[in-house]
């Protein structure tokens, strides 16, 4: 897998092939596709294994007191991956495969969704959690695409600062049931109480779970 990463970091994905990678690890092509089925498959471990060093190698850190602070810092920890590995975050972001997405995705995506669990937890979330998650992660994606298509020396430094920013205005408020009015509290509590319904236990049947999320959907998305 190493001769592969290296491979991608310096040629990019055309550099990656069946015969490069055989050549550079001193095996022959069965041996690849035995252990990672395919090309494809090769790619996603690389992919993986590349996101998992860098995660845990930057999330060792301390919760701050305001969840949407660490949501601020998650963001940030996101394009910074990115533009320093373009390749690979090409490889997990660049070419969607709804139903079949690398391993490094599904990890992203179970990071993001903790940071902003935690935000509706804390009745600072102003829509429901999918759809927070949703527009983050689009427009830091879209955010990333755009440095790493972009000279160094030409990129804007406040891109990603001001997208970050206009995203958590559009999703969070300043503090829990904050003056924003009724309608917005409505929302926020239901959101908060929606993020923190998994932990009721066996109180409510698996249907009345459906009814109930149902309808606490149907406000959240009222607004």
């Amino acid at each position: 897998m190493s001769a592969a990463a290296t491979l991608l970091a310096e040629g990019g994905r055309d550099a990656v092939s069946t015969r490069s990678v055989s050549k550079a690890a001193a095996v022959q092509p069965p041996t690849i596709y035995r252990q990672f089925g395919d090309m494809q498959g090769l790619l996603d471990a690389v992919a993986a294994e590349g996101f998992a060093d860098y995660l845990h190698r930057k999330t060792d850190r301390t919760r701050a007191d305001d969840p949407v602070e660490d949501l601020r810092w998650g963001w940030d920890l996101h394009i910074e991956f990115g533009v320093a590995n373009p390749e690979i975050y090409q490889l997990m972001f660049g070419q969607p495969r709804p139903g079949a997405e690398p391993a490094a995705v599904t990890e992203s995506f179970n990071v993001l969704r903790g940071l902003v669990t935690r935000v509706a937890e804390a009745g600072r979330l102003s829509v429901d959690v999918e759809r927070a998650m949703l527009m983050i992660h689009s427009a830091g994606c879209g955010v990333v695409l755009t440095l790493i298509a972009t000279l160094p020396g030409a990129r804007d430094p406040e891109l990603s600062p001001r997208t970050r920013e206009a995203i958590l205005a559009a999703i969070t408020t300043a503090q829990p049931e904050d003056a924003a009015g009724e309608e917005r509290r409505t929302i926020t509590r239901t959101v908060a109480f929606k993020a923190v319904l998994p932990e009721i236990g066996e109180i409510l049947t698996p249907g009345e779970r459906i009814l109930l999320n149902e309808l606490l959907d149907r406000i959240t998305h009222s607004a």
